[in-house]
């Protein structure tokens, strides 16, 4: 499996690393009850199918001719993924698929048309009547292909995902950048205080800023994330996701809304991080195929302008922060941006200093953050 790739969607510390909870914290806060059983990744899943090499690669030929149809009409109508992305995400596909052990070969074979012992079998994570109806999905029905394979790769985490959860953008990758490079550098001591996430999805922020906090800890302090959401499928998936990495002692996933699950840590809180909606209601419609027609619309619409989760997060997080505690906010853009540094200077006068717009890896205007007087 590559450890890094990207579909194209527009818009430290050892993975089992644990600290034991205090009593006090365990009492206060509990993971919600999860109604929602997450899918298991392809990559995760054992190699409990075969098909013979022919079957595979006359698979692998429609599924190749089926991307390569598609030209550049997705760009066009949507700035969708063109036929060269789509054969590239056909190969992450085989790599998930295949058994690794002799997954090399395979693919080698498959990409010259070698022919030779057609009949061996080939051990493969999921029957071959499965990806022909998952690959026909992508085409046809523009299903992203992090919902097709289960995860997404993110930073130096590899995240399950499905339908139902926002899929983790590369942009996002700044706000754990913000947490270490300016938060915990300016002020350590945050590294040994309460943090929340907000809407976390798969948990990427809450999981990845739980690592940032352990690699800046003194002795045996140590910070700790909490992570909301009020889907019940997005609190499965992120709670699976802080399991694997084995870090549940850290993270603790609460279902509810924004700082509703919160109410016991009010006035505590070291540090405050979401990515919430915030694309206006009317621009929904004219989203790429992959993101308007499959990621949940709870997680993308933030209302007529985009800002109303946005001035609920500022609203709140000023009771929510202790004295110097950090924030950063992801936003549409640079007029989002702007807005809400003017709602605070004007509605939140002496609540918070240090303020600052920060760009995007493409130079957009993206984020706002700050810290708590």
């Amino acid at each position: 499996m590559l450890k890094l790739r990207s579909s194209g969607l527009s818009c430290g510390v050892c993975a089992n690393f644990r600290i034991p909870i205090p009593r006090c914290y365990m009492n206060s806060i509990t993971t919600s009850s999860i109604d929602v059983k997450p899918k298991v990744p392809l990559y995760l899943r054992p190699p409990s199918f075969s098909a013979s090499l022919s079957e595979l690669t006359k698979w692998h030929k429609w599924a190749k001719n089926l991307a390569s149809s598609v030209g550049s009409s997705f760009i066009n109508l949507d700035n969708g993924p063109d036929s060269t992305l789509l054969r590239r995400e056909l190969n992450w596909l085989l790599q998930d698929l295949i058994e690794l052990q002799h997954r090399s070969v395979i693919l080698s074979r498959l990409e010259s048309g070698n022919n030779e012992n057609p009949d061996v079998s080939v051990a493969l994570r999921a029957p071959l009547e499965e990806m022909y109806c998952v690959w026909r999905q992508r085409i046809e029905k523009r299903r992203p292909f992090q919902y097709v394979v289960g995860c997404e790769h993110w930073r130096d985490l590899v995240l399950s995902v499905q339908e139902g959860v926002l899929i983790p953008r590369p942009e996002t990758e700044v706000i754990i950048d913000l947490v270490e490079g300016v938060a915990l550098n300016n002020a350590p001591e945050l590294a040994q205080g309460f943090w929340a996430d907000l809407g976390t999805g798969t948990g990427a922020i809450a999981i990845a800023t739980a690592r940032a906090l352990a690699t800046h800890a003194h002795g045996d302090a140590c910070g700790r994330v909490i992570a909301t959401d009020l889907s019940p499928v997005a609190v499965a998936v992120a709670t699976s996701n802080v399991q694997r990495y084995g870090l549940q002692d850290v993270v603790q996933v609460r279902k509810g809304s924004w700082f509703e699950p919160l109410k016991d840590v009010q006035g505590k809180l070291a540090g405050v991080l979401s990515n919430p909606p915030y694309i206006p209601s009317g621009d929904i419609s004219g989203l790429q195929a992959e993101v308007g027609q499959h990621e949940p619309i709870l997680a993308l619409d933030g209302g007529i302008s985009g800002t109303n989760d946005l001035l609920h997060l500022i609203d709140g997080v000023a009771s929510m922060l202790k004295p110097g505690g950090f924030f950063a906010f992801e936003t549409n853009g640079e007029m989002q941006c702007k807005f809400l540094v003017e709602y605070i200077e004007n509605e939140k006068p002496g609540s918070f200093c240090d303020m600052n717009i920060v760009s995007d890896f493409a130079g957009i205007q993206r984020f706002v953050m700050g810290f708590r007087r």
